[in-house]
């Protein structure tokens, strides 16, 4: 299992014990493991953001490919969902775990996501930083 699967199982538990501690009224919630098979998909080799990542570099990528590119990819998982979403009807999918139903809407993903750098920031880091390292990360930028 991923290890960010078990820390956030880890803390959902230990979350709830304080709760107890403090006295709060609580009742325990299993949360189970299957939030694993959600952070999987995501961080898989070919996963969402994978493929965000690869859609990203093309420049004719658009908002529908991407999509299709997930559906493709994860379509036949078991939290791989249609969106069944009330409040987003323009949801492209939706992911199942012990919260239920999460529905994600892709639209601008990519775009987001090219975030350039800002080539000023970019020319101070390899001309002024008296860090070497840092003038070497940026080198070739």
């Amino acid at each position: 299992m991923k290890t960010a699967a078990i820390l956030q199982h880890h803390m959902f538990v230990v979350e709830q014990e304080e709760y107890v501690k403090e006295g709060i009224d609580w009742v325990m919630v299993d949360f189970g493991m299957d939030l694993a098979a959600a952070i999987i998909m995501f961080e898989k080799p070919m996963g969402i953001w994978a493929i965000l990542e690869e859609e990203s570099l093309f420049p004719k990528a658009t908002d529908k490919s991407f999509e299709e590119k997930l559906k493709a990819s994860l379509g036949k998982l078991p939290v791989f969902l249609k969106p069944a979403s009330k409040t987003d009807k323009n949801a492209h999918f939706g992911v199942s775990h012990y919260a239920g139903v999460v529905n994600y809407n892709v639209t601008s993903w990519l775009e987001k996501n090219k975030d350039p750098v800002n080539e000023t920031v970019v020319e101070l880091f390899k001309s002024t930083s008296s860090c070497q390292l840092l003038r070497h990360l940026w080198r070739d930028h």
